[in-house]
C-alpha cells in the first residue's frame, strides 16, 4: 500500500552556544510558509503543516532520532550499524513559525559539535507530493556534506506492501491499493454495525433474551400449577359424584373403581352424572350418610377381647380407644 508522502532532507547549520558547546535547542525547519531547499525546490510549512508535525510527534510518543550522515536512512535498512548522535525530546515553534527541537546529545556527538567536527544538521521530513506541505518530521542527522544526503534522500519512499497477515485478515492481496484496503475495512465496520444492531434490537419489537426466559418460566410454572389445581378439582368432583351415586343406590360399591376410571376426563364425568340421573336404583338407599347403623355390634377377636377384659373395658370402648 504506497505512502502518499515523499521524504526529503533539508540542511541547516548548527550554531554552538556562547561557550562553544553543542546547542541544546536547534532549528529543524525554518519559518514558512515557503521553505526553499539548496536545489531550489520549495515546500510549505504553514500553520497547518506545523500543527500536523507537532501532532505526529506527540502521537509517536518517543524521542526523535538524530544520527550521523543519515545512517538510519541509508545504512540501517541494509542491516548496518546506525548509532544515535542525539535524541530530540521536545518540539516547539519559534521565530515566526520556525520549528525548533530540544536535543539531548550523546557525549561523542556533543564533543564533535563543540570541536566543529560537524557543523550541519539535516532534518528529514515527509511531505504531501500534491501540495508540498510538510506533515511529519522523521529524523535528523549530523553532516558536513549537505548536498550528498540531499540527493540521496530526495526521492519518494519505496512502496510498502500490506503485511501478509493483514492482507489475509482483509481478504486482499499483499499488493492491494489504499482504496481496496479502506473498502475492506469499511465493509468489516458495516458488518460489525449490523451485527451490533442484531444484538441490541428495538425494544418496541423485541425483549432481551433473559427477560423472555424469565417470563416464559413464570408462565410455564403458572400453567403447571393451574393444571395441578384442575386435576385436584376434577378428582374431588369425581369422588363426590361416585359417593353420591353409592348413597343413592345407583351403583354397587364393587363398581366404584370402574366408574371412577370412566370419569378420568371431564366429559366422562358429565356422562356419568347423566347416567346416574336416569339410572334406576339397584339397592335401597341406606340413608346413613356414612354412619354405622344403630345397634351394630362391634366385633373383637379373641386377643382384643382378652385385652379389653384385662383393662375392664367394654368391646365398644375398646374399639373407640383403638380407632382414636
Amino acid at each position: 500500500m504506497p505512502h502518499r508522502t515523499h521524504r526529503f532532507a533539508l540542511n541547516v547549520e548548527l550554531m554552538p552556544s556562547a561557550e562553544g558547546a553543542a546547542p541544546t535547542w536547534v532549528e529543524l525547519i525554518p519559518a514558512g510558509p515557503d521553505v526553499v531547499g539548496r536545489d531550489g525546490r520549495r515546500w510549505t510549512f504553514d500553520p497547518a503543516a506545523a500543527d500536523a508535525v507537532l501532532a505526529a510527534f506527540a502521537q509517536r510518543g518517543i524521542d526523535l532520532l538524530i544520527d550521523w550522515e543519515h545512517a538510519s536512512e541509508t545504512r540501517a535498512p541494509n542491516g548496518l550499524e546506525a548509532p544515535a548522535a542525539g535524541w530530540t525530546q521536545q518540539l516547539e515553534l519559534r521565530d515566526g513559525n520556525a520549528l525548533w527541537g530540544r536535543v539531548e546529545w550523546t557525549p561523542r556527538a556533543a564533543q564533535q559539535i563543540a570541536d566543529r567536527e560537524y557543523r550541519f544538521l539535516s532534518p528529514v521530513f515527509e511531505y504531501e507530493p500534491a501540495t508540498g506541505r510538510i506533515v511529519r518530521l522523521v529524523s535528523a542527522a549530523l553532516t558536513n556534506k549537505p548536498n550528498l544526503p540531499l540527493k540521496a534522500l530526495n526521492q519518494e519512499n519505496p512502496s510498502v506492501s500490506l503485511s501478509a497477515a493483514l492482507a489475509a485478515a482483509l481478504g486482499l492481496a499483499t499488493d492491494a491499493t489504499d482504496e481496496a484496503a479502506v473498502a475492506a475495512v469499511n465493509q468489516l465496520k458495516a458488518t460489525a454495525t449490523a451485527a451490533n444492531r442484531e444484538q441490541t434490537p428495538s425494544l418496541d419489537k423485541y425483549v432481551p433474551r433473559a427477560d423472555y426466559d424469565q417470563v416464559l418460566a413464570r408462565a410455564t410454572n403458572a400453567e403447571q400449577a393451574l393444571a395441578e389445581r384442575k386435576r385436584a378439582d376434577h378428582k374431588a368432583a369425581v369422588d363426590a359424584a361416585i359417593d353420591a351415586a353409592l348413597k343413592a343406590g345407583k351403583i354397587a360399591p364393587a363398581s366404584a373403581d370402574y366408574y371412577r376410571a370412566t370419569c378420568a376426563e371431564q366429559d366422562g364425568l358429565e356422562r356419568f352424572k347423566a347416567f346416574v340421573a336416569t339410572a334406576p336404583g339397584i339397592a335401597d338407599p341406606s340413608g346413613l350418610d356414612g354412619r354405622k347403623p344403630a345397634g351394630t355390634a362391634t366385633a373383637l377377636n379373641a386377643e382384643e377381647q382378652a385385652v379389653a377384659r384385662a383393662f375392664g373395658m367394654s368391646a365398644e370402648d375398646y374399639a373407640k380407644a383403638k380407632s382414636a
